[in-house]
């Protein structure tokens, strides 16, 4: 297959789930229309070789009697997607917490029968950050199998500032209050081989890491320099973070091989091209550029790479 970008932050509404969110008013209006049609088109529009999709975490809205039910019916739809197009589609499975043994039951069976690319988590659950206590054995079954784990924000961790919706702001600080939860309880520390990216190019980790790592050395037992090497530890998407000011300071702090494509399709459609605009004109070699569009998502999902992929190209320019 001829090299595309790969689009790691890529979201699915598979009809019935999508029809269930509707009847059960999970949403304040009708979520967008979403088809498999409509996402390859969108692929092919886009030059997107492949998308790792998953969905908008919502489980902080789900009653605990339907949580694991609807986490399965999801992964069994998306893999049947990834089975169907394994060339265009990965996945990301969707994990039930808080309900921590249904969630290591489902990491089982998404990764062993389904054939995941990796895990879906919110930034917080009812309120619980990632580094939580309770959430330690995901995170230990996460790490033995050397998982990528995407996180995306989402509502209830703090309520939001009148008149401005949870979107603008809210789930950039959501973000980055997982991020500085994950450092400051040692997770990342003890768990080196989940992979996490933190979407949207991170919220403000980039713009502010080295405030909260003074700010975290005076209180959590680490250094200021040991707190901003974690946090460039993360990966981080360009989805809706590569304006001409966002970017360079995401391109200056990610670690090398550490940033990657991200459109959120098809919940920011109308602002995709606002921001790969900012992202085709700013000035990259060509190994550079490779890099971020397909080489670094290579390097971190193998299973793509072997689809007759050149792994190598740009896997380490940023």
């Amino acid at each position: 297959m001829s090299h595309g970008r790969v689009d790691t932050h890529h979201h699915v509404l598979p009809p019935a789930y999508r029809n269930w969110l509707i009847e059960r008013r999970l949403y304040k209006s009708p979520p967008v229309a979403w088809s498999v049609a409509r996402a390859l088109q969108v692929l092919d529009e886009k030059g997107i070789r492949t998308a790792i999709v998953s969905t908008a975490p919502i489980g902080l809205r789900l009653d605990p009697r339907d949580r694991a039910a609807k986490a399965r019916e999801v992964n069994e739809y998306t893999a049947e997607m990834a089975k169907d197009y394994p060339d265009r589609f990965g996945f990301f499975a969707t994990l039930p917490l808080p309900d921590v043994e249904a969630t290591l039951e489902e990491i089982r069976v998404a990764f062993d029968e389904f054939g995941a690319d990796g895990a879906l988590l919110p930034t917080n659950v009812h309120g619980r950050y990632l580094g939580a206590a309770e959430f330690e054995p995901v995170f230990e079954e996460l790490d033995r199998r050397g998982a990528v784990l995407f996180t995306h924000p989402t509502g209830g961790g703090f309520p939001p500032a009148p008149g401005i919706p949870l979107y603008v702001a809210g789930h950039l600080l959501d973000t980055v209050r997982t991020a500085i939860d994950l450092v400051r309880t040692g997770r990342t520390a003890r768990f080196p081989n989940v992979r996490i990216i933190l979407s949207n190019g991170g919220g403000f980790v980039p713009y502010a890491a080295h405030r909260m790592g003074t700010s975290l050395a005076a209180w959590g037992g680490l250094t200021a320099s040991e707190v901003v090497e974690q946090l460039r530890g993360f990966y981080f998407d360009t989805a809706l973070a590569a304006s001409p000011y966002s970017l360079p300071s995401l391109l200056a702090f990610a670690k090398p091989g550490h940033l990657l494509y991200g459109s959120d399709w098809p919940f920011s459609e109308e602002e995709i091209p606002y921001f790969d605009g900012f992202l085709d004109a700013h000035p990259m070699t060509a190994e550079q550029r490779a890099a971020v569009d397909f080489g670094n998502a290579l390097a971190l999902f193998p299973r793509l790479a072997s689809q007759g992929s050149q792994a190598s190209l740009g896997s380490q320019a940023f």
